[in-house]
């Protein structure tokens, strides 16, 4: 591929050593308490290894459902599992991130599935080892509109920041789950995302489709107020999650214990975050802009920072999501879900990264 875009600098701080050390203790400890309400398994390795391995990952620092990524590199959850992790925040396009990933300029990544299928079935060189959580992306109707259920809807508008914006694609599937014919009975507006509030003020829209923390500041502005219409944690999708772990395929062919080591870093850290949220929201709070701990604390609410699929059952959610993008019309009629699905997919289990890849 040309054009190959430049990968930002780190924006990873060395914390104040006093400071990371009571992180790395008090985060050893929580750890170190039995797992027995999240199925007793245990993510970390039992002895670290000696060498740690150098990965670079690219994330949002805005997006407060990627908390545990802070909070693994803070509690000392990548060090214990033999990493040496440096973050880059990556503002760039979807398909720059994937080709970063494909062509080494990054080792690994978190983004939303609802993103990352289309250009995966492209063929970029890039597999997902772990689902990371759910809960991405509300659909808030506002006040003024009358509207108070998915079924007023109908011949209606709802704006968006990009139509290829994941709540646009989610939220086309579940209105057409619900009966909804997201394309003739729905006009789909696009607006910069800080505008949306307005835009609904202004009667242009009669809902917003999008994530938070920018949802949470259109509803605190508003004097009109909003109502929640849907989530991706709604049924069938209270089980699914909307993010996934990715590295590039050459860390998996060069390095594949250190991507294992990644996954499991990264899963005892969404655990962790899921039952010491007090703590979680203040490791973020340093990357989020004008929102306060309890602010995040709140935000919180509305992930499923315990739904993180791999094995299997994570195969099965990629051809699940692969076979709503298919039935949308985003995915080419002639790809076979299930074939995209194992085609992305890794499993990253020390006895298969011990393993030559096939």
């Amino acid at each position: 591929m040309s054009n190959s875009p430049k990968v930002p600098e780190s924006i990873s701080e060395t914390p104040n050593p006093t400071r990371r050390k009571l992180l790395v203790a008090a985060g050893s400890a929580a750890l170190a308490a039995p797992l027995a309400g999240l199925g007793g398994y245990a993510w970390s390795q039992t002895k670290a290894p000696q060498q740690k391995s150098k990965i670079t990952f690219a994330w949002s620092q805005v997006s407060f459902c990627l908390t545990p990524v802070p909070v693994a590199l803070e509690t000392g959850i990548f060090e214990k599992n033999g990493l040496d992790v440096t973050l880059i925040n990556y503002s760039g396009s979807n398909d720059q991130l994937l080709e970063s990933l494909a062509t080494g300029k990054a080792d690994a990544a978190i983004g939303m599935i609802h993103r990352w299928l289309k250009p995966l079935e492209s063929g970029f060189d890039v597999k997902i080892i772990a689902g990371a959580h759910g809960g991405c992306v509300r659909l808030i109707a506002y006040n003024p509109t009358g509207i108070t259920k998915l079924e007023q809807l109908r011949g209606k508008s709802i704006g968006v920041p990009d139509l290829a914006q994941p709540a646009k694609h989610f939220f086309s599937v579940y209105l057409k789950k619900h009966g909804i014919d997201p394309e003739r009975e729905i006009t789909w507006k696009a607006f910069q995302a800080d505008l949306l509030g307005l835009a609904a003020e202004k009667g242009e829209i009669d809902a917003i489709g999008y994530s938070d923390p920018t949802l949470f500041r259109i509803e605190q502005d508003s004097k009109a107020g909003y109502t929640q219409l849907a989530t991706n944690t709604d049924p069938p999708y209270d089980d699914k999650m909307c993010c996934v772990i990715g590295v590039g395929g050459h860390l998996i062919k060069k390095n594949c214990p250190a991507a294992a080591a990644l996954a499991r870093s990264l899963l005892e850290a969404y655990d962790w975050s899921n039952t010491h949220r007090d703590e979680s929201a203040k490791i973020f709070q340093k990357y989020a802009a004008k929102l306060s701990v309890e602010d995040i604390k709140h935000l919180y609410k509305q992930l499923s920072l315990h739904v993180h699929p791999m094995e299997t059952k994570l195969r099965d959610q990629i051809a699940f999501f692969a076979r709503d993008f298919k039935e949308l019309g985003v995915l080419k009629a002639t790809t076979d879900p299930e074939k995209l699905a194992n085609h992305v997919y890794y499993n990253v289990l020390p006895e298969v990264c011990s393993s030559p890849r096939a």
